[in-house]
């Protein structure tokens, strides 16, 4: 019998120690993973803790899921198919990951354990890099002492010689024809022909480059964290064998400073996979590390999958009535009832 105990052990263990295991690794406030991030918006800051969030040590598990960020749509997922822990690599927030409503209860009343990893999960493999066609030879995990601001350096691999091999690469990785080929289906299926779906609308594109366009030395940094032009050229100076600038995980678009910084460098920029894919890039490694040190326990990855539909495509005939009814009746009409 395996309980959540043994899964948080199995986390310590694949992290290196890096998650809490005790009241006092939060309170004496010298934890290197537990930290706070804010952007100083009233009331909406969080302390990221790896490890248990909630649950019961001795509690048994015998099915356990893997996600990105947890939700309420993966908490009902996971009451309705008889999981008994979730492990979010995003950290859990109160309400805001369970559907606007109290942790706990929500928690206690499909009997699931929370854990959270993120910051103490980054860094562990080389997977992000393979799959964007390099091997890694340089690892910052808080470059310019901000923390989470990750870089990587690494040499294209074999079969990796161009900017277009790179993206020929991620696609093959990704399933990107399957994707497409089911938001078409969808599309047909819904009578919606303008759904779009997020892996589609995010795929990998080259910036400065071509498809021919050789590579050798890759700087691989994630927008989102920090990473600024002032890091680019700093990284390049300690670097100066880069010659590609490859942006993942987040997105930028045309006339962003990082990519000015690099044309004016001379470096190639490429954008790779979105955040919406990091379920394939760090969630399946976390899930098949858990089956092999936990193989009692049933491992199922959750995957959740977000649409843009427009108004009027959107839903039956009947929930459209129902939708534009409730909308004129108590919504829309609350102007008039205010000037009267």
């Amino acid at each position: 019998m395996k309980t959540v105990a043994d899964v948080l052990d199995a986390l310590d263990l694949m992290t290196g120690g890096r998650v809490v295991k005790s009241p006092g690794d939060v309170t004496k406030g010298d934890h290197p993973f537990v930290m706070m991030k804010t952007s100083n918006l009233p009331g909406k800051g969080i302390m990221e803790m790896p490890g248990l969030v909630y649950g019961d040590c001795e509690k048994e598990v015998k099915k356990l899921a893997v996600t990105m960020t947890m939700t309420e749509g993966s908490i009902e997922l996971a009451g309705a198919t008889g999981v008994d822990a979730i492990i979010a690599h995003h950290p859990i927030a109160e309400a805001a990951n369970s559907g606007g409503v109290t942790l706990k209860n929500y928690l206690d009343l499909y009997d699931l354990s929370a854990f959270e990893l993120h910051e103490a999960f980054h860094g562990l493999h080389p997977g992000i890099s393979f799959l964007h066609g390099h091997q890694v030879y340089r690892t910052e995990i808080a470059y310019g002492g901000v923390h989470g601001n990750i870089l990587f350096v690494g040499q294209a691999v074999e079969g990796v010689k161009t900017l277009g091999d790179m993206l020929t690469r991620l696609n093959m990785f990704m399933g990107a024809s399957v994707e497409e080929e089911m938001m078409h289906m969808e599309r047909e299926i819904r009578k919606a022909p303008s759904l779009i779906e997020t892996s589609m609308m995010t795929r990998g594109r080259l910036v400065w480059g071509d498809e021919n366009t050789p590579v050798n030395n890759i700087l691989h940094i994630f927008p989102h964290t920090g990473f600024t032009s002032n890091h680019l050229r700093q990284a390049v100076d300690e670097n100066p064998e880069i010659d590609t600038v490859l942006v993942s995980i987040s997105r930028i678009f045309n006339g962003h400073p990082l990519i000015e910084t690099a044309k004016e460098l001379d470096l190639n920029f490429v954008i790779g996979n979105s955040h919406v894919l990091e379920i394939l890039e760090n969630g399946l490694p976390l899930a098949y590390a858990l089956e092999m040190l936990l193989p009692d326990v049933e491992i199922v990855v959750f995957q959740e999958r977000i649409t843009s539909t427009p108004l009027r495509q959107m839903g039956t005939p009947k929930i459209k009535e129902y939708g534009e009814e409730m909308a004129s009746r108590y919504l829309a009409n609350k102007r008039e009832a205010v000037r009267s």
